[in-house]
């Protein structure tokens, strides 16, 4: 029995065209790309030796499943890591290294998905891993800094005159006597305190992009982005504060 309810919601459910017709709704789109198709398909690629019809089956169904295994695995997983410039590069050379895979595709083993993702996974690993390394070693400015963030603004320039040198002194020494004060949990002070050995270091300080100061708190405070982004706005607020007095009172001045 269809209630008056069940009416009006029917109704209300029932779009118009401009001239008052019914507007027929598009099917939904499956975003399923990896299907039992995509699998028969391999299956018959591997199964026939016939170039022009394995040229044919690939394009067909089996190129946009691995596509779009990769870009999902790379986003999914975040490997941002590359020595090419797009995203799309990066898919093309995982599927070239899939289709070089494919003749190892065994389907007693289990799901072409499982398998193919398995492979991409790896591949993307030690990729991401070598170009990480390759940054770190590296960390030249043109390479790495598109991180817009602000801890290359905190640690200054080798070349500066000597009285910012005395202000830099005290400003760590300032934060440093007053750690827990600014950050009272315990992972903030112990990337606080990382950023502050930066600034004591800077004199032999080789690295000057933003990202890769980055790269280089995170890997000895093991702190997470947001956390380092964090704590430098409070310390760049500090920093202004400070040097707008030192600046008006003189460097003699107690700036603290």
């Amino acid at each position: 029995m269809i209630t008056t309810q069940g009416i009006l919601e029917t109704e209300a459910e029932v779009l118009l065209t401009r001239e008052g017709k019914v507007r027929k709704r598009k099917p939904k789109q499956s975003n399923i790309y990896f299907t039992q198709e995509t699998e028969d398909a391999i299956i018959k690629y591997l199964a026939t030796e016939d170039t022009v019809e394995r040229n044919r089956i690939f394009e067909q169904h089996i190129n946009y499943a691995l596509h779009k295994l990769a870009e999902n695995i790379i986003h999914t997983f975040k490997f941002y890591y590359t020595e090419v410039q797009t995203i799309d590069e990066l898919k093309h050379e995982v599927v070239c290294v899939l289709l070089e895979k494919l003749k190892h595709y065994d389907q007693t083993k289990g799901k072409a998905y499982s398998y193919f993702g398995t492979i991409v996974k790896r591949y993307l690993i030690v990729y991401n891993n070598n170009n990480y390394k390759k940054l770190k070693n590296k960390a030249h400015v043109d390479e790495v800094d598109t991180d817009k963030t602000i801890t290359g603004e905190l640690v200054k320039n080798k070349e500066v005159d000597l009285e910012e040198v005395d202000f830099i002194d005290a400003f760590v020494a300032h934060i440093n006597n007053k750690l827990y004060d600014y950050y009272p949990k315990e992972k903030e002070a112990r990337v606080a305190d990382a950023i502050l050995e930066l600034f004591r270091k800077r004199e032999n300080l080789d690295i000057l992009s933003k990202k890769a100061l980055y790269i280089y708190i995170r890997e000895i405070t093991d702190a997470p982005t947001p956390i380092i982004t964090k704590v430098v706005k409070k310390l760049k607020g500090v920093h202004k504060k400070m040097y707008s007095k030192y600046l008006e009172l003189g460097y003699d001045t107690k700036i603290s």
